[in-house]
């Protein structure tokens, strides 16, 4: 596990399982009928029981890039926030400005409802074929600047799939902080 205090928060890496995070919040990489699907989008509502896809289907759709909450259903979480980044299709189609904002825009929704922590996956990555590589920068550069500008969330935890892209966030993590992100 990684962590590094930035401002009033603290930034966390870790390899787990979004669906075992006991934050207030935990991000869903959803699609955009926010009804359900593979990976993160899948384990989270199954982890989560009916009361998240009853959720989902009163609130219709959520375009790329922007941000819906729910309750945490059966989760430990008190909140699922939803997510949709783009699917990648060679960078030349906004995809890092609609990633950016699908990680804003969440921490946008975490603060107005006072969440203090929020754990995320690695959006875009794995179905939607975002390379990771890519994508690391771009979702820590958020958050990094989100939690310069604003004190009231506490932590955010990154809960990656397996020790690769935990090293590669791990590694870019550390490039930004060389940087002085």
């Amino acid at each position: 596990m990684v962590k590094v205090n930035i401002n009033k928060s603290v930034l966390e890496l870790v390899v787990g399982d979004i669906t075992a995070q006991e934050t207030d919040a935990v991000v869903n990489a959803a699609n955009t009928s926010l009804l359900g699907g593979g990976g993160v989008d899948g384990a989270i509502h199954r982890a989560g029981g009916p009361k998240i896809l009853e959720e989902c289907k009163v609130l219709g759709r959520c375009p790329t890039g922007e941000a819906r909450i729910t309750t945490g259903g059966n989760l430990k979480v008190r909140y699922v926030i939803h997510t949709v980044g783009p699917v990648y299709s060679g960078g030349r189609h906004r995809e890092a400005e609609l990633l950016a904002n699908a990680y804003k825009n969440s921490l946008c929704l975490a603060s107005q409802y006072k969440l203090r922590s929020v754990a995320f996956p690695s959006i875009s990555t794995g179905a939607y074929g975002y390379p990771i590589h890519e994508a690391a920068p771009i979702a820590l550069r958020a958050i990094i600047d989100y939690v310069k500008t604003h004190t009231d969330i506490q932590q955010v935890r990154f809960v990656l799939f397996d020790q690769e892209a935990y090293q590669v966030y791990e590694k870019t993590l550390h490039e930004l902080k060389k940087q002085n992100a």
